[in-house]
């Protein structure tokens, strides 16, 4: 029920392996199973490729790569295989990873550690192979009843020079609408966030999004001046689970109310989103199936037109890069805007 999205730079080929570091300015892509979400904005220049993080299964063996050349056909990097198995949480899982390059070249990586954390994962690299310093992040430890730390995803703020994560989870009691929010009643999720300059040291956890419905899987994307979050309408009853749009001067800040959903007549999730020239690529999750409805814009304008078929993983993030190799290809689901 999660997913996610990525970018950057790579540079050789390890034993059948692409090197993954080519350029997290290859916007991460999805591989042909269920991937998770990790994507973040670029502009695309002719000689751009994308990467996309991705998670297969439930998560169980790890982090997966895969990349492209124009956004839609993506191939996945060292054979499908994983690059990174994870050792924090109770069980050990690799959901929904999201990776953003750092001002020095430094990838950072959090993800879903399991379904009933009060935490996520984080690890980082310099070539997006060899990761290290894996810790657990207990972001929710101060909420003992809180259910779970579920689709962490990293924005980097520029103007403030801070990294702020945030996240979706459930505090039974504490919002309104428990008893539609989703799971028969078990879940009634808000996004809350942290900021960070090192990794190191976290603010403390604050809600980032309510406006009195279940909420998950949000998205941060920066259009010009302003932020758009891309989020998921999780109500249960009656049923909602569709993508909408909430935008903000800041990223921790206040948000707008959701627009009108932007998917179609089908239960969806896990937005990440790809700047590629004046279009913006929204990847997500129909659940079983991927599609690429097609928008006007980012913003004002957004009835869902066609719905193409594209066989593609669930829950990944899409960055952009200079060049990269790979093999098997593969298509994302995917909704177009106009910037």
């Amino acid at each position: 029920m999660l997913r996610r999205r990525t970018t950057i730079a790579v540079p050789a080929l390890l034993a059948g392996l692409v090197h993954a570091a080519l350029a997290l300015a290859c916007a991460s892509a999805p591989s042909a199973a269920s991937a998770t979400r990790t994507a973040h904005t670029t502009s695309a220049a002719a000689d751009e490729r994308y990467l996309f993080s991705y998670f297969k299964g439930n998560g169980e063996d790890g982090l997966h790569l895969a990349h492209s050349e124009d956004g839609l056909t993506w191939r996945a990097l060292n054979h499908d295989s994983a690059f990174f198995k994870p050792t924090v949480g109770k069980e050990k899982l690799t959901r929904d990873p999201s990776i953003v390059r750092g001002p020095d070249g430094t990838y950072h990586m959090v993800w879903t550690a399991g379904w009933n954390e009060h935490g996520f994962g984080y690890a980082r690299s310099k070539d997006l192979i060899t990761w290290t310093d894996e810790t657990y992040v207990p972001v929710m430890a101060h909420e003992p009843t809180a259910l779970n730390t579920w689709a962490p995803e990293i924005f980097y703020d520029a103007p403030t020079q801070r990294y702020l994560i945030y996240w979706a989870t459930t505090v039974p009691g504490r919002f309104k609408g428990d008893s539609i929010g989703g799971g028969n009643g078990k879940y009634n999720h808000r996004i809350y966030y942290v900021t960070t300059t090192d990794f190191t040291t976290f603010s403390k956890a604050r809600i980032l999004y309510d406006h009195d419905f279940s909420v998950i899987d949000a998205f941060i994307v920066r259009d010009g001046a302003r932020h758009v979050m891309f989020l998921k309408d999780e109500t249960e009853r009656p049923p909602q689970k569709n993508i909408r749009l909430a935008y903000s001067e800041r990223p921790e800040g206040p948000w707008t109310r959701p627009t009108t959903r932007i998917t179609g007549d089908y239960w969806a999730e896990g937005p990440t989103a790809l700047r590629i020239g004046n279009r913006w690529l929204v990847y997500f999750d129909r659940y079983r199936r991927a599609l690429v409805p097609r928008s006007e814009e980012l913003g004002g304008r957004h009835q869902p037109a066609r719905d193409a078929e594209r066989h593609a993983p669930r829950h990944g993030v899409p960055r952009a890069s200079r060049r990269c190799r790979a093999s098997p290809r593969t298509r994302p689901p995917m909704t177009e805007y106009r910037a």
